[in-house]
């Protein structure tokens, strides 16, 4: 009985993967191709040299450079708060170890717009170091700072969490045995800790640095949204938006775009090229 029942299942099963392949496929036009689409076609929808000029706008230009500045500066900080966090945790055991992932994941459960407000609450003139600051003419809230700071806090899980599987799945071993050979823990970290991950770290800063670039609410709430100086080129999109510049606005939306299919492909060709040492982390 079961050596008629088994191949049965196995004629049955090929007639019904396409169909699920042709769904999935429907599903990811639905949600994501077609968009895609008609982002780039609004944008085009008046002629290149209107796209051109939209994308040439100083405001549009400050916009682009300013993501670019906040995402550089808060993902090489959270690659290595994520791998000192990784590296605490999936190397030693201590007291405190289960709060420490409990606020790794806190940012996944908490709404960018409260992250953003926690840092009004603490340095906007109201907050519990306004007086300082003002006294003191330092600057935080609608200023490049407390775009990096709420950046920071809403993206900070994603390398950390992309490296503590791996990092517990490969164990201690490796560096003990250097220690005992009398290599120092910077030699150790360099020499043994630091190429285990490498690829997983990559992968880990492009999650990281897509959401940086595409934060909208956490830095909504602490820019001010002044044109050139604090909007981001999310912010940017909105403002552009709600002033019926379709064209401007559809133009920087596929600016954005642009850059989160660069860093598509390149976390697909991470995938592609480096799965067995990446397979770790979807094991857990």
């Amino acid at each position: 009985m079961t050596a008629v029942g088994t191949p049965a299942r196995e004629t049955r099963l090929p007639g019904a993967a396409p169909l699920l392949v042709l769904a999935s496929a429907l599903v990811m036009a639905a949600l994501v191709l077609l968009p895609l689409l008609v982002v780039f076609g609004d944008a085009f929808a008046k002629g290149v040299p209107k796209y051109l000029a939209a994308i040439a706008d100083p405001d549009a230009v400050s916009a682009v450079k300013l993501t670019l500045l906040v995402a550089a500066i808060a993902v090489p900080l959270n690659a290595v708060f994520g791998v000192a966090a990784a590296w605490c945790i999936a190397k030693f055991d201590f007291r405190g170890k289960g709060a420490l992932l409990t606020l790794i994941d806190l940012p996944f459960s908490m709404s960018p717009v409260v992250s953003g407000l926690v840092w009004v609450l603490l340095f906007g003139a109201q907050g519990w170091f306004g007086d300082w600051l003002i006294e003191h003419d330092v600057k935080i809230i609608f200023a490049t700072t407390g775009l990096v700071l709420a950046t920071i806090l809403v993206t900070f899980p994603f390398v950390a969490r992309e490296l503590i599987p791996l990092m517990q799945d490969q164990g201690s071993d490796e560096e003990a045995a250097a220690l005992t050979l009398g290599a120092s823990g910077f030699t150790t970290f360099v020499r043994i800790t630091l190429p285990n991950i490498r690829w997983a770290l990559l992968y880990g800063v492009l999650l990281c640095n897509a959401r940086a670039m595409g934060e909208f609410g956490a830095v909504s709430v602490v820019s001010g949204h002044i044109r050139g100086l604090t909007t981001t080129l999310p912010l940017h999109v909105e403002v552009l938006y709600n002033d019926y510049d379709f064209v401007g606005a559809f133009a920087a939306a596929s600016l954005l775009a642009s850059l989160g299919l660069v860093t598509l492909v390149l976390k697909t060709g991470l995938e592609w090229r480096h799965s067995g040492e990446l397979s770790a982390n979807r094991r857990h």
